[in-house]
């Protein structure tokens, strides 16, 4: 039992700078259904997906049902969302020929899932089955995939930091904490969830956040894709081209160590051959944050592809980061395994 004058703090309004929600205890609830409409239709109407042999675009969404809410309770923020999603998308060649419609479906955007983890759904209209059809088909489904996941981060991280305002309430003497500064955003593709760690202080991640980078680039390796994906996964490749000592448990969940320690990390997801998850960060970045990196490859009848996607870099580490991919990985790659020339 409390002792005299020491009551439930949950319930001594005085530590409320306006005598309400003291200490943040009680639900508060926002209602981001309306903005969250707007945000993806916004996000994904008119979306082009291309390359240098395909034009395709989503041209109208055709369904957006579903619902999101902002949270708090003690002092600790919560996002939920839920949205069934259709559309329907053109695609032709570039170099000619008949335009082909389909339609894309995102059954569960929800807070249970990843962006990148999500599923879609690519069909063609049922009276366009020839071949050309089908390939402009497995080429959204293959490479516009990546585009519309890019584009669902998006609409997370500003779900994320449009409803962060004001959710926090002052308590006495103090002013809410600003945990999602709108200022702040640089890149669209930084995502608020990589940026993001309860076990930091919020002055930490607010600096942190407020300066996270993406960096996307494709490199082709002359090379199959087994032989370039194995690299990044083998000890002795990876000694091998980083030139030191390295420590690898290549499975999800296994930890890695390059560089003398100044490259750490995780593996998150591995598919042999096709993707490598990340959660990787450089010894010199504010403990303990991590970056997002994810590797895709794609093999070509003469050469491999391989497309790295790293957000949540601190802006002020950006350009040294992007030259250690560029020098430390690329060029050592090739030069080390014969895989190609690297040209800066």
């Amino acid at each position: 039992m409390a002792k005299w004058g020491e009551g439930d703090p949950r319930w001594i309004v005085e530590e409320r700078a306006d005598a309400t929600n003291v200490n943040n205890w009680h639900w508060t609830e926002k209602n981001a259904t309306p903005w969250s409409k707007d945000k993806l239709k916004s996000l994904l109407e008119g979306l082009v997906i291309e390359d240098d042999a395909y034009h395709c675009q989503i041209k109208d969404i055709t369904k957006i049902e579903g619902e999101a809410s902002a949270n708090n309770r003690k002092a600790k923020l919560f996002f939920f969302y839920e949205w069934e999603i259709k559309a329907e998308w053109t695609g032709k060649f570039k170099s000619g020929g008949d335009m082909c419609k389909g339609e894309i479906e995102i059954p569960n955007l929800s807070e249970e899932h990843t962006a990148d983890s999500v599923d879609i759904n690519v069909s063609l209209k049922e009276n366009q089955n020839d071949e050309g059809a089908y390939k402009i088909k497995e080429f959204i489904r293959n490479k516009g995939l990546q585009v519309i996941r890019r584009q669902l981060h998006n609409y997370i991280k500003e779900l994320k930091e449009e409803f962060s305002q004001g959710m926090i309430l002052p308590t006495k003497d103090q002013s809410a904490p600003d945990l999602v500064s709108k200022n702040k955003v640089t890149n669209y593709q930084a995502e608020v969830d990589t940026c993001t760690n309860s076990s930091s202080s919020n002055k930490h991640w607010i600096e942190v956040q407020g300066g996270c980078k993406t960096y996307d680039e494709t490199v082709d390796f002359k090379c199959t894709v087994d032989e370039i994906f194995t690299v990044f996964v083998d000890r002795q490749k990876l000694e091998a081209f980083s030139r030191g000592p390295v420590e690898v448990d290549a499975r999800i969940g296994g930890k890695f160590s390059l560089f003398g320690g100044n490259i750490t990390g995780e593996f998150t997801n591995l598919l042999p051959y096709e993707r490598i998850e990340m959660k990787w960060r450089s010894k010199t970045w504010p403990s303990p944050h991590h970056s997002s990196v994810v590797l895709q490859f794609d093999q070509k009848d003469d050469c491999t592809y391989v497309t790295l996607h790293q957000s949540g870099i601190p802006g002020s580490d950006y350009e040294r980061t992007v030259e250690g991919w560029k020098h430390y990985y690329w060029f050592s790659i090739k030069q080390t395994f014969g895989f190609g020339a690297m040209l800066f």
